[in-house]
């Protein structure tokens, strides 16, 4: 290069002739002309073309490349992961000649496809608390050995870039509303603004431009939280593009390989610690030190979080005459009093209340069943069909909600059901959990069956002394070994001998 701009200035500007130039230095008549005439300012060589480790693997990195082109992008695997496999077939060359491959590779395929363009955007800066973004994503994970498909709520602070997320089994209201609650709760409160796209979840109608018919129990929701809610144009990712480009990284940082736990809950408490974790270790990028620094500093911005929102959903029902309501092709019991009646169900992620007069009257764990094969479940409460059982006690001997009473009870119905009149014994027995604690009644069940007298009186006089706080047990007597009268009686048969003279006799 800097012999290059030497020879141009000597024939330029010191008008040197070419033979002067040879030399001077030491290049051939026709090298001279040629950068001379193509008026060349910057000598270009032809590179040769070296071998390279990654030639005996470039036809099966092709055919990779090309399968997971067309694959969904949420389960094409990285460059790193391509190279890990290459190594395992025993390619020892760096990984950047395997991503730089990739990329000549994808831009190669980008033209023959003519998916060249890619738009122009502005970046974007944000406040300390002004807002957050948020979004869904769809993932697997391992729970209680089956693969599990989740539904998982991305939320990521504009500024900081501190993200939590959290899995669920459906993408509904009330999944939405509690994974707000918990959002708020780790990233220590609330931001001015929250970034939205157009999900059915929040929008019933999306209009011209920014107009939105916004869901109610979601401006409910709003409103509880005292922040803005805003929503993309349509089809616009970009508008929320942290949270999106979240939902990439934690593919590979969370889900990759597939996390395996026990439960749901054992899930996200995994997942709320590993988000943690990846604050400390994460650099932010244009504030100094890591994404965890710049959160401290956010943090103080937020306004403060209260009282959690009231996330739920609630649907009307009619109970059924066998005392049932249906959710989700599943069906529940509630008292029987309640029975032909209309009753409410306000629905939680993991539960939901069966609500009736302004009252709570039961709640149930709610079962999530995504396979639609079966016939659904039944869940029975034996404690709703007592009073159905008194009226008729016949119906105890097979009634399929007691089926499932606690073993102390089974035992004293298999005992009382032998006797006549057993079964109605029973129901009076189990209907002593109306009145008294369950476990009481339970422990004086257990005392009679070891005793060997499992009555019905004799359990009432159990349970009376453990409510009472009498001893269930009279203590021994211990008495001396020999004992003796102070004044011994003497035998005196004369008022017998006296009673005989008088003959009076019973006629």
């Amino acid at each position: 290069m800097a012999l290059l701009s030497v020879i141009r200035r000597w024939h330029y500007r010191d008008h040197l002739s070419i033979r002067e130039i040879v030399r001077r230095t030491g290049l051939s008549r026709n090298t001279i002309r040629k950068y001379l005439r193509s008026e060349t300012i910057e000598p270009l060589f032809k590179v040769p073309e070296r071998p390279s480790k990654l030639d005996p693997f470039a036809d099966r990195l092709s055919a990779w490349l090309q399968r997971e082109m067309a694959r969904s992008r949420k389960q094409k695997r990285t460059v790193k992961q391509l190279h890990a496999d290459l190594a395992s077939l025993g390619y020892d060359g760096s990984y950047g000649r395997v991503a730089a491959f990739a990329r000549a590779w994808r831009d190669e395929y980008r033209r023959q496809q003519q998916m060249s363009g890619r738009g122009t955007f502005v970046p974007l800066s944000f406040a300390p608390g002004e807002a957050f973004q948020f979004d869904w994503s769809e993932d697997w994970a391992i729970l209680g050995g089956v693969r599990t498909k989740l539904q998982v709520a991305h939320f990521k602070l504009s500024h900081s870039r501190a993200f939590t997320v959290r899995a669920y089994l459906l993408q509904t209201h009330e999944m939405l509303f509690d994974a707000h609650n918990h959002a708020f709760r780790v990233l220590g409160g609330v931001p001015r603004r929250g970034i939205y796209d157009n999900m059915r979840t929040a929008v019933d109608k999306v209009g011209r431009g920014k107009e939105r018919k916004v869901n109610t129990r979601f401006l409910t929701m709003v409103s509880h939280y005292l922040f803005e809610a805003e929503f993309c144009n349509p089809a616009a990712g970009w508008e929320k593009g942290q949270v999106e480009k979240n939902v990439q990284d934690a593919r590979h940082r969370l889900w990759q390989p597939t996390p395996q736990a026990e439960s749901l809950d054992a899930l996200n408490l995994w997942l709320e610690q590993r988000c943690k974790a990846l604050w400390q270790d994460i650099p932010h990028g244009i504030e100094p030190g890591s994404v965890a620094d710049a959160w401290a500093d956010e943090a103080e911005c937020l306004m403060p979080v209260g009282r959690p929102f009231d996330g739920f959903v609630e649907y009307g029902k009619r109970v059924s005459p066998t005392c049932l309501v249906h959710l989700e092709r599943n069906r529940y019991s509630v008292p029987a009093s309640f029975a032909n009646r209309p009753v409410s169900l306000r629905v939680y992620p993991d539960r939901f209340l069966v609500v009736a007069e302004g009252q709570v009257i039961c709640e149930h764990q709610r079962i999530i069943d995504r396979s639609h094969d079966g016939p659904g479940h039944t869940v029975y409460d034996w404690r709703h069909y007592l009073a159905v059982v008194q009226r008729k006690p016949g119906a105890l001997r097979n009634g399929a909600p007691f089926l499932e009473l606690p073993e102390d009870f089974q035992r004293l119905q298999r005992h009382l059901l032998r006797n006549p009149g057993g079964d109605r014994e029973m129901v009076e027995i189990l209907a002593l959990v109306l009145h008294h604690d369950e476990a009481a009644v339970l422990t004086a069940v257990a005392m009679a069956l070891d005793a060997g007298v499992p009555t019905k009186t004799h359990i009432l006089n159990l349970l009376h002394r453990l409510l009472d706080g009498k001893p269930l047990a009279t203590p021994p007597v211990t008495a001396p070994q020999a004992l003796r009268l102070v004044s011994e009686p003497m035998a005196n048969v004369a008022r017998y001998d006296a009673l005989r003279r008088e003959k009076r006799h019973a006629s």
